[in-house]
């Protein structure tokens, strides 16, 4: 049996946003549904802590995918050619364990944590929703503006960054390649009053969306603090949504919005409403009136990276796309 090797370029050309975005939705509702093996991550942090490396190994019932994903992330490397998110996904054969694919994890990271966030506001952002905040300016702001208009009718397309080059140029690439009307702003101040949607995909330690700035009806995906110590909305933006997240366990161990907002007791345990998964698979009510502040407080688990690579890799050898390589063990004759 050979392994497929797929670099981030035909990562990209195999995973076109709108699709990812079906195959994450599966990928939630069997993780909610119980029909995966999804154990929280692992990391090594440097002590200098200039970055980190996370294993996120897990199983999915079906499509049948087995696997990990293996990811580096170096905050240092924003402003530079590299993404500050490195890594594999290597995926196995269920029966026999030998390694069936090796993916670029950077791609994958980008387009199914946006494609996560597009399920979730397909599923809790008013229908009429035309208006979106991005805070960040990477890969991951990137990706979620192309996540945000397969989900939602977005005509205007507000992002903010602290640094001006870097906002005013992922504005540009918009621009050129959408109807929508997209603005580099100065403040995040100014891109989040009035927007019906905001994504939050930076690299912040401390709050960078105050709850007073947040219209009635607002969608809000925070994305970029994964950490418990870290955080992008503050503790009244948090108090003021209706809580959903990818995964209950990960959240309550992982998620500095809503422990930090916890610790300050601005919200108690019950605070999570429940699971993008279970609102999939009918378990729970989602948007309940066009006035009310949802929040998807995303963290990324291994069935995303699990489904999307499942997939991608059937497309690959449906097309002939990518190296092949001969790995896995083979037992000596004379054994």
């Amino acid at each position: 049996m050979q392994t497929v090797i797929l670099t981030a370029k035909e990562v990209r050309q195999l995973m076109p946003m709108a699709d990812c975005m079906e195959w994450v939705a599966g990928a939630l509702e069997k993780y909610s549904t119980g029909r995966s093996v999804n154990p929280l991550r692992r990391g090594v942090l440097i002590p200098d802590g200039r970055g980190l490396v996370v294993l996120m190994p897990g199983y999915l019932s079906q499509p049948e995918a087995l696997g990990l994903k293996a990811v580096t992330i170096f905050h240092g490397n924003h402003g530079t050619e590299l993404d500050s998110h490195q890594g594999v996904v290597v995926l196995f054969d269920t029966q026999t364990g030998v390694p069936t694919a090796i993916l670029d994890a950077s791609e994958v990271t980008a387009i199914r944590t946006a494609a996560a966030s597009g399920v979730a506001t397909r599923l809790l952002a008013r229908a009429d929703a035309d208006t979106l905040a991005v805070l960040g300016s990477g890969v991951q702001a990137r990706t979620h503006i192309e996540a945000m208009l397969v989900a939602r009718p977005v005509t205007i397309v507000r992002v903010y960054s602290p640094n001006r080059e870097n906002r005013e140029r992922l504005a540009t690439w918009f621009r050129r390649r959408t109807d929508a009307t997209v603005d580099a702003v100065d403040t995040a101040r100014e891109a989040v009053e009035g927007a019906s949607i905001v994504c939050t995909t930076t690299s912040a330690k401390e709050p960078v969306v105050e709850g007073e700035w947040l219209s009635p009806g607002t969608h809000i995906n925070a994305v970029g603090a994964c950490i418990p110590k870290a955080r992008e909305l503050d503790d009244a933006a948090v108090a003021k949504a209706r809580m959903f997240v990818d995964s209950r366990e990960s959240a309550m161990n992982e998620s500095g919005d809503f422990l930090l907002a916890r610790e300050a007791g601005a919200i108690g345990d019950d605070a999570i409403e429940g699971e993008i998964g279970e609102l999939l698979a009918g378990r729970i009510d989602g948007r309940r009136t066009d006035g009310e502040i949802t929040l998807f407080n995303s963290l990324g688990i291994a069935v995303e990276d699990l489904a999307t690579a499942h997939h991608v890799l059937a497309r690959a050898l449906e097309q002939d796309v990518g190296a092949r390589v001969a790995l896995g063990g083979l037992r000596d004759a004379g054994d």
